[in-house]
């Protein structure tokens, strides 16, 4: 799972804009924006989550799911609760 806040930041590490992670994906930016403005869990298709889980991944962004430690070195963000 994955939180608009947790995408937000995501993005913000890896540099790019909204637009630049649609394409990235194969999402729409519209679907992008709408994943980002999520209060919450993001809401979509298991397909359209899929291709932006992988989109992160290819670009080295690995997501901490909540109370998880992370896999392997390198920097990154957690909010703690």
């Amino acid at each position: 799972m994955i939180t608009g806040a947790q995408l937000r930041a995501a993005r913000a590490l890896f540099g790019i804009d909204q637009r630049e992670l649609a394409q990235r994906s194969g999402l729409s930016l519209p679907t992008i924006h709408r994943m980002e403005s999520s209060d919450g869990v993001v809401r979509g298709n298991v397909d359209s989550l899929m291709k932006l889980v992988d989109a992160l991944g290819a670009a080295g962004i690995e997501l901490i799911a909540e109370g998880a430690a992370s896999q392997s070195g390198g920097r990154g963000v957690r909010l703690r609760t």
